[in-house]
Protein backbone atom coordinates (compact mmCIF):
# COMPACT_ATOMS: atom_id res chain seq x y z
CA UNK A 1 0.00 0.00 0.00
CA UNK A 2 1.48 3.28 -0.78
CA UNK A 3 2.65 5.67 2.10
CA UNK A 4 1.13 8.66 1.57
CA UNK A 5 2.15 11.72 3.79
CA UNK A 6 -0.41 14.45 3.67
CA UNK A 7 0.23 18.18 4.04
CA UNK A 8 -2.74 20.50 3.75
CA UNK A 9 -2.08 22.87 1.02
CA UNK A 10 -5.45 23.07 -0.16
CA UNK A 11 -9.04 22.26 0.67
CA UNK A 12 -9.02 18.64 -0.26
CA UNK A 13 -5.76 17.87 1.58
CA UNK A 14 -7.57 18.67 4.26
CA UNK A 15 -10.66 16.22 3.44
CA UNK A 16 -8.02 12.97 3.03
CA UNK A 17 -6.73 13.86 5.99
CA UNK A 18 -10.27 13.34 7.90
CA UNK A 19 -10.34 9.87 9.49
CA UNK A 20 -11.44 7.01 7.23
CA UNK A 21 -15.26 7.35 9.24
CA UNK A 22 -15.89 10.74 8.55
CA UNK A 23 -14.92 11.10 5.28
CA UNK A 24 -17.22 8.00 4.29
CA UNK A 25 -19.96 10.04 6.17
CA UNK A 26 -19.29 12.89 3.82
CA UNK A 27 -19.64 10.77 0.32
CA UNK A 28 -23.40 10.45 1.83
CA UNK A 29 -23.93 14.31 -0.02
CA UNK A 30 -23.89 14.26 -3.79
CA UNK A 31 -22.17 17.52 -3.49
CA UNK A 32 -19.03 16.44 -1.75
CA UNK A 33 -18.39 13.64 -4.20
CA UNK A 34 -18.66 16.10 -7.10
CA UNK A 35 -16.24 18.51 -5.33
CA UNK A 36 -14.24 15.81 -5.03
CA UNK A 37 -14.18 14.85 -8.26
CA UNK A 38 -13.42 18.40 -9.56
CA UNK A 39 -10.61 18.24 -7.49
CA UNK A 40 -8.89 15.50 -8.96
CA UNK A 41 -5.85 15.96 -11.56
CA UNK A 42 -6.99 14.80 -14.92
CA UNK A 43 -5.59 11.09 -15.02
CA UNK A 44 -7.60 10.28 -11.84
CA UNK A 45 -11.02 11.72 -12.92
CA UNK A 46 -10.69 9.57 -16.18
CA UNK A 47 -9.83 6.40 -13.77
CA UNK A 48 -13.05 7.36 -12.08
CA UNK A 49 -15.22 7.39 -15.30
CA UNK A 50 -13.74 4.50 -16.19
CA UNK A 51 -14.17 2.22 -12.98
CA UNK A 52 -17.82 4.09 -12.32
CA UNK A 53 -19.73 1.62 -13.52
CA UNK A 54 -17.69 -1.56 -12.48
CA UNK A 55 -18.46 -3.25 -9.39
CA UNK A 56 -15.58 -5.68 -9.37
CA UNK A 57 -12.30 -4.54 -8.19
CA UNK A 58 -9.78 -3.93 -11.12
CA UNK A 59 -6.05 -4.99 -10.21
CA UNK A 60 -3.15 -2.68 -9.91
CA UNK A 61 -1.02 -4.38 -12.93
CA UNK A 62 -3.97 -4.13 -15.51
CA UNK A 63 -4.20 -0.46 -14.36
CA UNK A 64 -0.60 0.27 -15.14
CA UNK A 65 -0.99 -1.14 -18.42
CA UNK A 66 -3.55 1.54 -19.01
CA UNK A 67 -0.52 4.30 -19.17
CA UNK A 68 2.53 4.16 -21.90
CA UNK A 69 5.76 4.22 -19.92
CA UNK A 70 6.35 8.42 -19.82
CA UNK A 71 3.04 8.61 -17.88
CA UNK A 72 3.96 6.31 -15.29
CA UNK A 73 4.35 8.96 -12.93
CA UNK A 74 1.66 10.79 -13.58
CA UNK A 75 -0.37 7.63 -13.06
CA UNK A 76 1.05 7.38 -9.22
CA UNK A 77 0.35 10.61 -8.66
CA UNK A 78 -3.41 9.89 -9.81
CA UNK A 79 -3.34 6.96 -7.81
CA UNK A 80 -2.07 8.04 -4.62
CA UNK A 81 -4.67 10.83 -4.61
CA UNK A 82 -7.65 8.44 -4.97
CA UNK A 83 -6.23 6.43 -1.89
CA UNK A 84 -5.73 9.61 -0.21
CA UNK A 85 -9.68 10.83 -0.55
CA UNK A 86 -10.72 6.93 -0.27
CA UNK A 87 -12.19 7.57 -3.64
CA UNK A 88 -10.34 4.47 -4.75
CA UNK A 89 -10.33 1.22 -1.79
CA UNK A 90 -7.33 -0.69 -2.07
CA UNK A 91 -7.89 -4.80 -1.29
CA UNK A 92 -4.63 -7.34 -1.15
CA UNK A 93 -5.73 -10.72 -1.82
CA UNK A 94 -3.69 -13.86 -0.50
CA UNK A 95 -1.34 -13.95 -3.47
CA UNK A 96 -0.34 -9.76 -2.20
CA UNK A 97 -1.77 -8.82 -5.53
CA UNK A 98 -3.42 -5.51 -5.15
CA UNK A 99 -6.91 -4.13 -6.61
CA UNK A 100 -8.59 -1.38 -6.57
CA UNK A 101 -12.62 -0.41 -6.43
CA UNK A 102 -14.46 2.52 -6.33
CA UNK A 103 -16.04 3.79 -2.70
CA UNK A 104 -19.57 2.36 -3.27
CA UNK A 105 -20.97 5.17 -1.32
CA UNK A 106 -19.23 7.51 -4.11
CA UNK A 107 -19.99 5.22 -6.68
CA UNK A 108 -23.20 5.22 -6.09
CA UNK A 109 -24.11 9.38 -5.37
CA UNK A 110 -21.89 9.80 -8.91
CA UNK A 111 -23.73 7.26 -10.62
CA UNK A 112 -27.11 8.85 -9.42
CA UNK A 113 -26.32 12.28 -10.27
CA UNK A 114 -25.21 11.51 -14.00
CA UNK A 115 -28.28 9.25 -14.85
CA UNK A 116 -30.87 11.67 -12.59
CA UNK A 117 -28.93 14.94 -12.67
CA UNK A 118 -28.41 17.16 -9.13
CA UNK A 119 -30.37 18.68 -6.58
CA UNK A 120 -29.17 22.39 -5.55
CA UNK A 121 -28.35 22.11 -1.82
CA UNK A 122 -30.70 25.12 -1.28
CA UNK A 123 -32.80 26.87 -4.06
CA UNK A 124 -32.56 31.05 -4.35
CA UNK A 125 -35.19 33.56 -3.10
CA UNK A 126 -37.38 35.67 -5.49
CA UNK A 127 -35.80 38.80 -6.36
CA UNK A 128 -39.86 40.04 -5.03
CA UNK A 129 -38.37 39.48 -1.76
CA UNK A 130 -35.34 40.52 -1.66
CA UNK A 131 -35.86 43.31 -3.69
CA UNK A 132 -32.05 44.91 -4.45
CA UNK A 133 -29.48 42.72 -4.43
CA UNK A 134 -25.92 43.79 -4.45
CA UNK A 135 -23.83 44.32 -7.84
CA UNK A 136 -21.18 41.82 -8.60
CA UNK A 137 -19.00 44.92 -8.03
CA UNK A 138 -19.91 46.09 -4.78
CA UNK A 139 -20.03 42.43 -3.93
CA UNK A 140 -16.30 42.88 -4.39
CA UNK A 141 -15.83 45.77 -2.63
CA UNK A 142 -17.32 44.55 0.14
CA UNK A 143 -15.60 41.27 0.25
CA UNK A 144 -12.80 43.31 -0.13
CA UNK A 145 -13.13 45.69 2.51
CA UNK A 146 -13.94 43.10 5.03
CA UNK A 147 -10.68 41.10 4.52
CA UNK A 148 -8.79 44.37 4.82
CA UNK A 149 -10.50 45.42 8.09
CA UNK A 150 -9.52 41.78 9.64
CA UNK A 151 -5.93 42.53 8.70
CA UNK A 152 -5.60 45.95 9.91
CA UNK A 153 -7.08 44.85 13.28
CA UNK A 154 -4.37 42.00 13.00
CA UNK A 155 -1.31 44.68 12.16
CA UNK A 156 -2.62 47.23 15.10
CA UNK A 157 -5.01 45.71 17.36
CA UNK A 158 -3.78 46.59 20.49
CA UNK A 159 -3.79 50.43 18.78
CA UNK A 160 -7.55 49.81 16.88
CA UNK A 161 -9.22 52.91 16.81
CA UNK A 162 -12.60 51.37 17.19
CA UNK A 163 -13.85 47.52 18.06
CA UNK A 164 -14.63 45.65 15.36
CA UNK A 165 -17.35 43.66 14.27
CA UNK A 166 -15.75 39.90 14.42
CA UNK A 167 -16.46 37.39 16.71
CA UNK A 168 -14.21 37.08 19.65
CA UNK A 169 -13.35 33.55 18.92
CA UNK A 170 -12.79 33.74 15.33
CA UNK A 171 -10.22 36.48 16.69
CA UNK A 172 -8.68 33.92 19.08
CA UNK A 173 -8.55 31.63 16.71
CA UNK A 174 -6.35 33.89 13.87
CA UNK A 175 -4.62 35.70 16.47
CA UNK A 176 -3.46 32.12 17.92
CA UNK A 177 0.47 31.99 16.32
CA UNK A 178 -0.16 35.10 14.71
CA UNK A 179 0.27 37.54 17.72
CA UNK A 180 2.30 37.08 20.72
CA UNK A 181 -0.39 37.61 23.74
CA UNK A 182 1.52 38.65 26.71
CA UNK A 183 0.20 40.36 29.99
CA UNK A 184 0.41 43.73 30.85
CA UNK A 185 2.17 44.10 26.75
CA UNK A 186 0.30 44.81 23.58
CA UNK A 187 -0.32 42.13 21.59
CA UNK A 188 2.56 42.03 18.99
CA UNK A 189 3.27 40.28 15.64
CA UNK A 190 5.10 36.83 15.70
CA UNK A 191 7.36 35.18 13.26
CA UNK A 192 4.69 34.12 11.63
CA UNK A 193 2.03 36.80 11.65
CA UNK A 194 4.87 38.88 10.23
CA UNK A 195 5.46 36.03 7.23
CA UNK A 196 1.25 36.04 6.79
CA UNK A 197 1.48 39.07 5.98
CA UNK A 198 3.04 39.31 2.96
CA UNK A 199 1.69 36.36 1.55
CA UNK A 200 -0.39 36.15 -1.44
CA UNK A 201 -3.94 36.65 -0.17
CA UNK A 202 -5.49 33.59 -1.58
CA UNK A 203 -2.83 32.25 0.56
CA UNK A 204 -3.70 33.85 3.84
CA UNK A 205 -7.64 32.79 3.09
CA UNK A 206 -6.35 29.70 2.94
CA UNK A 207 -4.60 29.65 6.28
CA UNK A 208 -7.27 31.51 7.96
CA UNK A 209 -10.19 28.70 6.61
CA UNK A 210 -7.45 25.70 7.46
CA UNK A 211 -7.20 27.46 11.26
CA UNK A 212 -10.45 27.46 11.58
CA UNK A 213 -11.66 23.96 11.06
CA UNK A 214 -8.50 22.81 12.72
CA UNK A 215 -10.26 24.01 15.90
CA UNK A 216 -13.89 23.48 14.88
CA UNK A 217 -13.78 20.19 17.78
CA UNK A 218 -12.72 22.74 20.32
CA UNK A 219 -16.04 24.75 19.61
CA UNK A 220 -18.07 21.69 19.77
CA UNK A 221 -18.15 21.59 16.01
CA UNK A 222 -17.85 18.21 14.12
CA UNK A 223 -15.00 19.15 11.55
CA UNK A 224 -16.59 16.56 9.15
CA UNK A 225 -19.84 18.68 9.13
CA UNK A 226 -17.89 22.07 8.67
CA UNK A 227 -15.88 20.86 5.29
CA UNK A 228 -19.26 19.99 4.20
CA UNK A 229 -21.02 22.79 4.51
CA UNK A 230 -18.32 24.55 3.26
CA UNK A 231 -17.66 22.16 -0.02
CA UNK A 232 -21.57 22.88 -0.33
CA UNK A 233 -21.05 26.93 -0.78
CA UNK A 234 -19.12 26.11 -3.93
CA UNK A 235 -22.52 25.09 -5.28
CA UNK A 236 -24.35 28.40 -4.82
CA UNK A 237 -24.24 31.13 -7.32
CA UNK A 238 -22.39 34.17 -6.78
CA UNK A 239 -24.79 36.95 -6.38
CA UNK A 240 -27.64 35.09 -5.28
CA UNK A 241 -29.50 35.56 -2.06
CA UNK A 242 -30.32 32.19 -0.22
CA UNK A 243 -32.76 32.05 3.02
CA UNK A 244 -30.98 31.76 6.40
CA UNK A 245 -33.62 29.67 7.76
CA UNK A 246 -32.87 26.79 5.61
CA UNK A 247 -29.14 26.52 7.82
CA UNK A 248 -29.16 24.27 10.75
CA UNK A 249 -27.41 26.44 14.27
CA UNK A 250 -23.85 25.16 13.26
CA UNK A 251 -24.37 26.10 9.62
CA UNK A 252 -25.69 29.78 11.15
CA UNK A 253 -22.82 30.30 13.26
CA UNK A 254 -20.36 29.36 10.35
CA UNK A 255 -22.49 31.81 8.08
CA UNK A 256 -21.46 34.73 10.48
CA UNK A 257 -17.92 34.00 10.59
CA UNK A 258 -17.40 33.69 7.18
CA UNK A 259 -19.36 36.99 7.01
CA UNK A 260 -16.77 38.64 8.70
CA UNK A 261 -13.90 37.73 6.05
CA UNK A 262 -16.45 38.52 3.24
CA UNK A 263 -17.08 35.30 1.87
CA UNK A 264 -20.57 35.84 2.31
CA UNK A 265 -22.74 39.09 3.24
CA UNK A 266 -25.44 39.04 5.42
CA UNK A 267 -29.03 40.71 4.58
CA UNK A 268 -32.43 41.30 6.71
CA UNK A 269 -35.66 41.75 5.35
CA UNK A 270 -38.71 42.70 6.86
CA UNK A 271 -39.59 39.25 7.44
CA UNK A 272 -36.15 37.25 5.86
CA UNK A 273 -32.84 37.04 6.70
CA UNK A 274 -30.80 36.24 3.78
CA UNK A 275 -26.80 35.25 2.93
CA UNK A 276 -25.11 36.29 -0.18
CA UNK A 277 -22.27 34.39 -1.30
CA UNK A 278 -19.31 36.47 -2.82
CA UNK A 279 -16.43 34.64 -5.45
CA UNK A 280 -14.21 33.71 -2.78
CA UNK A 281 -16.99 31.16 -0.78
CA UNK A 282 -18.10 29.70 -4.33
CA UNK A 283 -14.23 29.00 -5.05
CA UNK A 284 -13.89 26.85 -1.83
CA UNK A 285 -13.61 23.50 -3.64
CA UNK A 286 -10.75 25.08 -5.81
CA UNK A 287 -7.31 25.38 -3.89
CA UNK A 288 -6.78 28.70 -2.46
CA UNK A 289 -3.44 28.92 -3.36
CA UNK A 290 -4.07 29.27 -7.15
CA UNK A 291 -2.71 32.86 -7.86
CA UNK A 292 -4.85 32.98 -10.98
CA UNK A 293 -7.11 35.64 -8.61
CA UNK A 294 -4.58 37.61 -7.85
CA UNK A 295 -5.08 41.09 -7.45
CA UNK A 296 -3.77 43.94 -9.71
CA UNK A 297 0.06 44.74 -8.55
CA UNK A 298 0.29 48.35 -7.58
CA UNK A 299 4.32 48.50 -6.08
CA UNK A 300 7.19 49.97 -7.91
CA UNK A 301 10.87 49.65 -6.56
CA UNK A 302 13.38 51.54 -8.22
CA UNK A 303 17.17 50.88 -8.51
CA UNK A 304 17.67 54.29 -5.99
CA UNK A 305 15.54 52.17 -3.34
CA UNK A 306 12.55 53.97 -3.56
CA UNK A 307 9.07 53.05 -3.27
CA UNK A 308 5.76 53.53 -5.17
CA UNK A 309 2.46 52.36 -4.53
CA UNK A 310 -0.19 52.82 -6.33
CA UNK A 311 -3.56 52.29 -3.90
CA UNK A 312 -5.76 54.23 -1.33
CA UNK A 313 -5.39 51.16 1.26
CA UNK A 314 -4.76 52.08 4.72
CA UNK A 315 -3.72 47.70 4.56
CA UNK A 316 -1.04 48.07 1.64
CA UNK A 317 0.60 51.36 3.32
CA UNK A 318 0.71 49.21 6.64
CA UNK A 319 2.48 45.56 5.37
CA UNK A 320 4.86 48.31 3.81
CA UNK A 321 5.39 49.73 7.02
CA UNK A 322 6.51 46.18 8.10
CA UNK A 323 9.80 46.94 5.80
CA UNK A 324 10.24 50.36 4.64
CA UNK A 325 9.99 53.56 5.46
CA UNK A 326 6.62 55.14 4.68
CA UNK A 327 7.53 58.61 4.14
CA UNK A 328 3.81 60.01 2.65
CA UNK A 329 0.61 59.02 1.51
CA UNK A 330 -1.49 61.08 -1.09
CA UNK A 331 -5.16 59.83 -1.94
CA UNK A 332 -4.15 57.24 -4.35
CA UNK A 333 -0.06 56.98 -3.38
CA UNK A 334 2.44 55.82 -0.92
CA UNK A 335 5.95 56.90 -1.33
CA UNK A 336 8.97 55.49 0.73
CA UNK A 337 12.63 54.17 0.55
CA UNK A 338 13.49 50.43 1.58
CA UNK A 339 16.42 51.17 4.08
CA UNK A 340 18.69 49.42 6.39
CA UNK A 341 17.02 50.21 9.38
CA UNK A 342 13.28 49.45 8.21
CA UNK A 343 14.58 46.14 6.94
CA UNK A 344 16.70 45.40 10.36
CA UNK A 345 13.08 45.96 11.98
CA UNK A 346 11.57 43.37 9.69
CA UNK A 347 14.41 40.86 9.98
CA UNK A 348 13.77 41.20 13.90
CA UNK A 349 10.21 40.47 13.36
CA UNK A 350 10.43 37.93 11.25
CA UNK A 351 13.00 35.85 13.42
CA UNK A 352 11.81 34.36 17.05
CA UNK A 353 13.88 34.14 20.17
CA UNK A 354 15.59 31.06 19.39
CA UNK A 355 16.64 31.65 16.26
CA UNK A 356 17.97 34.82 17.05
CA UNK A 357 20.66 33.20 19.18
CA UNK A 358 21.60 31.62 15.97
CA UNK A 359 23.38 28.81 17.77
CA UNK A 360 26.06 26.33 16.37
CA UNK A 361 25.14 24.05 13.87
CA UNK A 362 21.69 25.76 13.54
CA UNK A 363 20.26 27.50 10.35
CA UNK A 364 17.01 29.33 9.25
CA UNK A 365 15.03 30.65 6.39
CA UNK A 366 15.55 34.36 5.35
CA UNK A 367 12.84 36.87 5.51
CA UNK A 368 14.63 38.54 2.72
CA UNK A 369 12.49 35.94 0.52
CA UNK A 370 9.62 36.64 1.40
CA UNK A 371 10.22 40.82 1.47
CA UNK A 372 11.15 40.09 -2.37
CA UNK A 373 8.70 37.44 -3.01
CA UNK A 374 6.17 40.24 -1.67
CA UNK A 375 7.08 42.95 -3.91
CA UNK A 376 7.38 40.62 -6.82
CA UNK A 377 3.87 39.35 -6.50
CA UNK A 378 2.22 42.92 -6.35
CA UNK A 379 4.42 45.04 -8.87
CA UNK A 380 2.66 47.10 -10.87
CA UNK A 381 1.63 45.70 -14.10
CA UNK A 382 3.91 48.39 -16.11
CA UNK A 383 7.09 46.73 -14.11
CA UNK A 384 5.81 43.79 -15.38
CA UNK A 385 5.97 44.13 -18.53
CA UNK A 386 9.44 45.56 -18.77
CA UNK A 387 11.90 43.12 -19.87
CA UNK A 388 13.87 43.87 -16.35
CA UNK A 389 13.15 42.41 -13.21
CA UNK A 390 10.30 43.51 -11.28
CA UNK A 391 13.10 44.25 -8.36
CA UNK A 392 16.11 45.90 -9.26
CA UNK A 393 18.77 43.19 -9.12
CA UNK A 394 20.96 45.83 -6.84
CA UNK A 395 17.74 46.10 -4.50
CA UNK A 396 17.18 42.48 -3.87
CA UNK A 397 21.22 41.74 -3.97
CA UNK A 398 21.72 44.90 -0.68
CA UNK A 399 18.36 43.54 0.71
CA UNK A 400 20.52 40.13 1.24
CA UNK A 401 23.54 41.58 2.38
CA UNK A 402 21.84 43.80 4.98
CA UNK A 403 20.04 40.65 6.50
CA UNK A 404 23.07 38.36 6.07
CA UNK A 405 24.66 41.27 8.29
CA UNK A 406 22.27 40.16 11.39
CA UNK A 407 23.09 36.32 10.61
CA UNK A 408 26.75 36.09 11.91
CA UNK A 409 26.98 32.85 14.35
CA UNK A 410 27.34 33.17 17.70
CA UNK A 411 29.49 30.71 20.03
CA UNK A 412 27.77 28.68 22.11
CA UNK A 413 29.65 26.31 24.62
CA UNK A 414 29.40 22.84 24.12
CA UNK A 415 30.91 19.16 24.25
CA UNK A 416 31.85 17.04 21.34
CA UNK A 417 31.82 13.56 21.65
CA UNK A 418 33.32 10.68 20.03
CA UNK A 419 34.48 6.95 19.65
CA UNK A 420 31.38 5.23 21.13
CA UNK A 421 31.57 1.38 21.62
CA UNK A 422 28.55 0.67 19.54
CA UNK A 423 25.96 2.27 17.55
CA UNK A 424 23.45 1.33 19.90
CA UNK A 425 25.13 3.80 22.50
CA UNK A 426 25.47 5.94 20.05
CA UNK A 427 21.97 6.25 19.24
CA UNK A 428 20.83 6.14 22.90
CA UNK A 429 22.94 9.37 23.58
CA UNK A 430 21.57 11.56 20.80
CA UNK A 431 18.29 10.29 22.16
CA UNK A 432 18.71 11.06 26.03
CA UNK A 433 20.81 14.56 24.44
CA UNK A 434 17.38 14.93 22.46
CA UNK A 435 15.20 14.54 25.84
CA UNK A 436 16.76 16.91 27.92
CA UNK A 437 16.96 19.53 25.04
CA UNK A 438 20.68 19.70 24.94
CA UNK A 439 21.33 18.13 21.30
CA UNK A 440 23.02 20.45 19.13
CA UNK A 441 24.85 17.79 15.87
CA UNK A 442 25.24 14.69 15.60
CA UNK A 443 26.93 12.80 12.53
CA UNK A 444 25.39 9.14 12.60
CA UNK A 445 28.15 8.01 10.18
CA UNK A 446 31.22 8.44 11.88
CA UNK A 447 29.35 8.31 15.95
CA UNK A 448 30.26 11.65 16.51
CA UNK A 449 27.96 14.12 18.58
CA UNK A 450 27.73 17.53 19.98
CA UNK A 451 25.44 18.70 23.25
CA UNK A 452 25.52 21.68 25.18
CA UNK A 453 27.66 22.13 28.02
CA UNK A 454 25.13 22.67 30.31
CA UNK A 455 23.72 18.83 30.08
CA UNK A 456 27.38 17.73 30.36
CA UNK A 457 27.29 16.03 34.07
CA UNK A 458 24.18 14.57 32.70
CA UNK A 459 25.53 12.94 29.68
CA UNK A 460 28.59 12.24 31.51
CA UNK A 461 26.67 10.11 34.16
CA UNK A 462 24.44 8.71 31.35
CA UNK A 463 27.29 7.62 28.91
CA UNK A 464 29.06 5.76 32.56
CA UNK A 465 25.89 3.57 33.18
CA UNK A 466 25.82 2.40 30.01
CA UNK A 467 29.44 0.78 30.84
Amino acid sequence: MPQVKIIAKNFMDMVAALPALKLDKLYDNTFICEAVLRSLPPLAKKYVLQLLYIDEPVTAKSMEDWVLTDGVSKHRVAIDRLIQLRVFLEITDRKKETSYRVNPKFQGNLQNYIAHGGVLPRESMSSSITVRLPTAEELDSYALEQWESFLLQLISSGQAEKKTSFSPSMMTIFQKGLLSLREKEAPKLTESGFQFLLMDTNAQLWYIIREYIINSEVRGVDSADLISFLLELSFHATGQAYNMNTLNPTQRSAIKDLADLGLIKLQQGRKEDWFIPTKLATNLSVSLSDSSSRKQGFVVVETNFRLYAYSASKLHCEILRLFARVEYQLPNLIVGAITKESLYTAFENGITSEQASFKLFLVFETVYLQIISFLQQNAHPRVCDRAAPAVPENVTDQIRLWESDLNRVEATPANFYEEFPSKDVFEGACDYARDNGGLLWEDSKRMRLVVKAEIHTLMRDYLHRQK
